[in-house]
Parts: structure tokens; sequence; C-alpha cells
């Protein structure tokens, strides 16, 4: 089991990831909520009514990953594609508004923007719409890509946020891959294809439960099954880590020195669970970035979610955040010692 961090070590490691510049390339979305209440059932089906109160609009997708690492104090690059439509100008100013760099956002005028509707009711997702086209951009988004890291020699880290959308081609990420190991680059990968091999020699890989399963065709449900499965994946990707997130169960972290720790789950309440897989990786890359052992990052990933789960919408952990929580775990571990 990994073991706590003291809040000092937190503030020296979070202190470390200031003005890192770390790269994020993946599928963006703009995701979208309509707020209301319900109060009663439609008399022309059986579905909740909601009066709505109130819309926003959020970074979805690769894109949050890029606001969670900028709410931590890193410097995030943002690589992606959006539409020549209204979603994409909204997803292009909200970055702007928060700071983020997306020169590295291209514009594609035969594709919608990616766009994710939610309907919250009493605080409670009822129904989730999607907008998306998963055909793949054009090859010379590669050159593109990989020029403009060049021009960035102090990168931090690469994070690959996988959605299978379109933008993240087979050739692009083994592309990314060599640069970033000629150049001694960690690589993030937060995945959703199952094809493995795209991915080999990553620094580490973070699939959830499902997406492990779905990329080893075996059943991932018991801790034999867990551990079977990390030391799989860490075989046929030859890869540095292999961190597979397990929902309430936590995480379990796999080191190609042979370690496996668990990551025991600190989330109390759980609104929604949009979003939390953005805030791990991007807490994992920001905080190896501030100099943390994969541990240390695995640990405060964890904390990072069980922080966001507990919120409706999409929210962006905070250095500030993520010390009151650690704050408070202590506090918690010391009161039940």
């Amino acid at each position: 089991m990994v073991e706590p961090i003291s809040i000092e070590r937190v503030r020296s490691i979070i202190d470390g990831a200031k003005g890192a510049e770390i790269a994020v390339l993946g599928d963006v979305m703009l995701d979208r909520y309509f707020w209301g209440n319900v109060t009663r059932v439609s008399p022309e089906a059986p579905v909740p009514v909601v009066d709505i109160d109130n819309e926003t609009f959020h970074l979805g997708g690769a894109a949050n990953v890029a606001s969670n690492l900028r709410s931590l104090g890193a410097k995030p690059l943002l690589f992606g594609v959006v539409g020549d439509d209204t979603s994409g100008k909204v997803l292009r100013s909200i970055a702007e508004q928060e700071g983020l760099n997306a020169d590295g956002l291209v514009v594609d005028a035969v594709r919608p923007t990616t766009v994710k509707t939610r309907v919250i009711g009493n605080n409670q997702q009822i129904v989730r719409l999607d907008r998306e086209t998963r055909s793949h951009v054009d090859d010379d988004v590669v050159a593109q890509v990989l020029k403009t890291l060049a021009q960035h020699p102090a990168l931090k880290g690469i994070v690959l946020e996988d959605y299978d959308k379109g933008f993240l081609s087979n050739s692009l990420i083994e592309s990314v891959i060599a640069f970033s190991r000629e150049r001694n680059i960690p690589v993030f990968v937060d995945p959703k294809r199952t094809t493995l091999s795209v991915y080999r020699g990553c620094f580490l890989y973070k699939p959830n439960r499902k997406e492990a399963q779905d990329a080893l065709g075996v059943s991932v449900s018991t801790d034999i099954d867990i551990r079977n499965a990390g030391a799989k994946l860490l075989a046929e990707l030859q890869c540095d880590n292999v961190l597979i997130t397990l929902g309430s169960a936590g995480m379990m972290l796999f080191e190609s020195n042979g370690a496996v720790n668990s990551v025991p789950t600190v989330a109390k309440h759980v609104a929604d669970v949009s979003g939390a897989g953005d805030t791990a990786i991007a807490t994992i890359a920001a905080m190896v970035a501030g100099g943390a052992t994969v541990r240390e990052a695995a640990a405060l990933a964890n904390i990072a979610s069980g922080v966001v789960v507990g919120e409706p919408g999409i929210v962006a952990i905070t250095d500030a955040m993520l010390l009151d929580a650690v704050h408070d775990n202590a506090l918690h571990r010391r009161d039940a010692s």
C-alpha cells in the first residue's frame, strides 16, 4: 500500500510543479450543462420534467486536463481539433479566458466540435447528449504537432488524452512517444482504444478497470485479476508504470521494478464522476514534474479525484484544494489511530 505523504512534502512537490511546461495532446470537448429542478413527471412519457435555471459551458476531455494542470500551477500546452462552428469558438474562448495556450488547436471545417450536453436535475445527472465524429484528422497534423513540441525544449511531460475521437492517430501517438524518449520526457497515457502496441514505451499507462479489461480481453474483477492484468500490461507495453483506476476501490500501481501498490479510495461523497479521470492524469503529470515519485503522484491523483467527484459538474482541482484534502486526510488518519 502507498504510504501517506506529509503536507510539507506535498507543498514542496506543488512548488516544484509551478510553471512546468506540460503538453496535452488529445480529444478536446466542450461540456455543456443545463441545470434545473425536477418536481414532476411528464404526462407525455414516464420521464422527469426539468425546469432549467441555468446553462453553463466547461472545458472537457483533453481541454479539461489542461485546465486541471493550470489550476495546479503548471503551464499546459493544448493540442487538439475543433470544428469551424459556434461550439469550437466557445471552447477556444473559454480556454483563452482560463489563460491556456491553445495555439495547438487545429480547426477542421468538415467536422463538428465534440460536445457533451448533460442535463442536471436536483444536482443529479438525468441524461447526456453527445455530438461528435470519430474520423481521423489529416496526417500533416503529425508533422505540425512534432514541430511545435520541438519548439518547447523545457517540456516536463506529455499527456496523451485519448478518447478515440480521431485526433490521436496511431502515427501521431507513436511519433510523440519516440520524440519523448529521445528527449527523456515522460509520457502519461489516458487510454480509450484497445490497441496496446501504439502506446509502447510510455512512462505511465492509466486505464480504468473496463479499459484494462477491453485491452486484454480478460475479466478484471478480482484482486488476482487486477494483479495479473497489471503485470500483463507492463509486459506488453514495455512501459515504466501501469496505474489501473478502480472507482470506489481506489487504484493499483504497477512499476517496472516489480513493485505493486494499492492506493485506497478517499472519496467521501460522489456527486458526479465526470472529469475525474482527467483530474487524475493531470495531477500525476504535474506532481511528477514537481519532483514526486510515481507512488507519491498516484496517491495525490487519487486524493484529487476524490475531491472533484464530490462536486456536481466539471471541476478542476487547484493546488489549494489538493493541500486542504491532504490535510483533511491526515487528520482523519490521526483520529482513526
